[in-house]
């Protein structure tokens, strides 16, 4: 599975490569350059870190489950428990 960015995401990360080649290396870096560094690592690193945000999310989701007894539990049995109370004894 690739991943694929859209127009406008693709076009944030050329600039933001860009500007951080600018801003920290001793060369700039040209738009072709950047896309060709932006498709490697997409390319290289990219299942990595779907893999690792898929394994957080399934974490997450796991735990939200264990918890899902514990919000929705009901109590069984409990007509009789109820009648007692909302009886009140005849003087």
């Amino acid at each position: 599975m690739s991943i694929e960015l859209s127009r406008e995401e693709r076009a944030q990360a050329l600039t933001s490569i860009e500007r951080y080649f600018n801003e920290n290396m001793e060369q700039r870096i040209g738009n072709i350059a950047a896309g060709a560094l932006l498709a490697f690592f997409l390319e290289e690193i990219g299942a990595t870190v779907y893999n690792k945000a898929v394994a957080e999310v399934q974490e997450r989701m796991q735990a939200r489950v264990l918890e899902l007894d514990i919000e929705v539990h009901e109590e069984e049995f409990q007509y009789w428990p109820r009648q007692a109370k909302a009886i009140r004894p005849r003087r």
